[in-house]
């Protein structure tokens, strides 16, 4: 019976009062969101851990009244458990010590797949967090940035291109950078694992 009903139906009877209704809606959803956690993080504990924190998170948004329906429960709830995976990761970090060893072993921990994945995660989460950034920036310093970093040009090319100076492109990028630590700081972001 319960297939019946749709996820938005779900949620208004959830936010109605109808406790039923979010017990449903984990059940559905119960597998796909554990499965894709624990291909993430490798153990049974942690993803437990993920998936109570994820339907927290949920929660609280749905009494809160602020989930905006759009029929995307499921994608919704799995970038909440995307972002969290990667919270845990941050806060874990986990890098190999080489206590005792005068030899440092690149390979020793390049081969350790999960580790990659990890890294790989935080990278992404980073890079996208960075982009919305740099969206905020002016836009003659945000073309800079974009040409300099992402194109990898150089100032001559880049003076050429935007039909400024050299010294003028150059003062754009310094301006970019300083805009840009002051953005991060204001919204208070860790750029780092």
């Amino acid at each position: 019976m319960d297939v019946l009903i749709d996820d938005s139906q779900l949620i208004r009877n959830y936010i109605e009062g109808d406790e039923r209704a979010l017990a449903t809606l984990i059940n559905r959803h119960n597998q796909r969101i554990s499965g894709f956690i624990y291909s993430k993080v490798n153990d049974r504990d942690i993803t437990e851990d993920i998936f109570q924190d994820t339907f927290i998170k949920v929660i609280r948004t749905l009494k809160r009244g602020t989930y905006s329906e759009e029929g995307k429960f499921l994608p919704w709830v799995m970038r909440i458990a995307h972002n969290l995976i990667i919270d845990h990761f941050r806060k874990t970090s986990r890098m190999p010590m080489f206590e005792g060893s005068d030899s440092f072993n690149i390979f020793s921990f390049v081969s350790d797949d999960r580790l990659n994945i990890e890294k790989k995660m935080i990278k992404e989460q980073i890079d996208c967090d960075l982009n919305h950034l740099i969206e905020e920036l002016p836009t003659d310093q945000k073309q800079v940035l974009l040409m300099r970093i992402y194109k990898d040009m150089s100032f001559k090319e880049i003076s050429e291109i935007t039909g400024v100076s050299i010294n003028t492109a150059l003062g754009r990028m310094r301006y970019a950078l300083i805009n840009l630590r002051k953005i991060i700081e204001k919204h208070n972001i860790v750029l780092t694992n």
